[in-house]
């Protein structure tokens, strides 16, 4: 049995059929099973909260292996990445190894715990938890998801000034990923770094995104000064000004999925806006 925490997600509900159609039984937690009613089909689903370490007790009942895809940076709940991202993913480790169940965590390039943006603080702390922990483990780290920044370039919004190089990839080649991770367990002990094709600004990706669609439209930007003065009030807008100033390049190499083939960023976004 595979134990999906974020199953309802955006990568979450993609790992899960990707499982169900390999004929695995698969298990989604979840805090509302009305945000699983997607996956009924092809996956059991169980109420828990990770933030709740005493939840999940039930929830591992017969589980082999967790796959973590939670995030706090955004959700319902008052969630955030200290409490979703870093103790939520303590909570979910801990109870995978009293289960002696494997753990695959879905962690972010670049994840250092000086790093400016807290949910990659949150993020590198749940894998020292992890690798200090007794469970088997595999750590995939990806860069920014492509079809979420899609999503919101789609409403002609860019934050910042929009030209610093930032690595998007396909949320399908992020969820491959953590399949092949799920089912090879020669894989355990190892990080696996995902990222996408191209380094493209977000001027570059609302121009391709308005070339697939074929719709034109003035692109806002919320200037630098606007992101600096409302990061202290919500955590978005502190992520969008760190994502518009840092160095979150990534370049692509040979890794332990030599196989995968990276959907390029016209394909990606063309899958998903028809998807839409």
């Amino acid at each position: 049995m595979i134990l999906v925490a974020g199953g309802t997600g955006r990568l979450g509900s993609l790992v899960v059929r990707r499982l169900a159609r390999s004929r695995l039984h698969v298990r989604v937690l979840t805090r509302d099973v009305t945000r699983a009613q997607h996956l009924s089909d092809v996956a059991e689903v169980v109420v828990g909260d990770v933030r709740d370490r005493l939840s999940l007790d039930h929830a591992m009942r017969g589980v082999t292996t967790v796959v973590s895809a939670v995030q706090g940076l955004a959700g319902p709940g008052n969630v955030t990445p200290t409490s979703v991202d870093h103790e939520g993913n303590m909570h979910l480790v801990d109870a995978a190894a009293a289960a002696g169940a494997d753990v695959v965590l879905l962690s972010v390039v670049g994840a250092a715990a000086s790093h400016p943006m807290e949910i990659f603080r949150a993020k590198y702390a749940a894998e020292q938890h992890l690798r200090a922990s007794t469970a088997k483990w595999t750590i995939v780290r990806a860069t920014a998801f492509l079809e979420l920044w899609a999503e919101v370039l789609g409403k002609g919004i860019v934050f910042g000034r929009g030209d610093n190089p930032i690595n998007f990839v396909s949320v399908h080649d992020v969820a491959a990923v953590v399949e092949l991770a799920v089912v090879d367990r020669n894989l355990r002990g190892q990080i696996i770094d995902v990222g996408g094709p191209d380094n493209l600004t977000f001027n570059q990706l609302a121009a391709e995104l308005q070339q697939v669609t074929g719709r034109s439209r003035q692109v806002r930007h919320i200037p630098r000064w606007l992101l600096r003065a409302i990061s202290p009030l919500a955590r978005r807008p502190a992520a969008a000004l760190v994502m518009d100033t840092i160095d979150l390049t990534f370049e692509a190499s040979p890794t332990a999925v030599p196989e995968l083939r990276l959907t390029d960023t016209l394909t990606a976004l063309r899958m998903a806006t028809s998807a839409r």
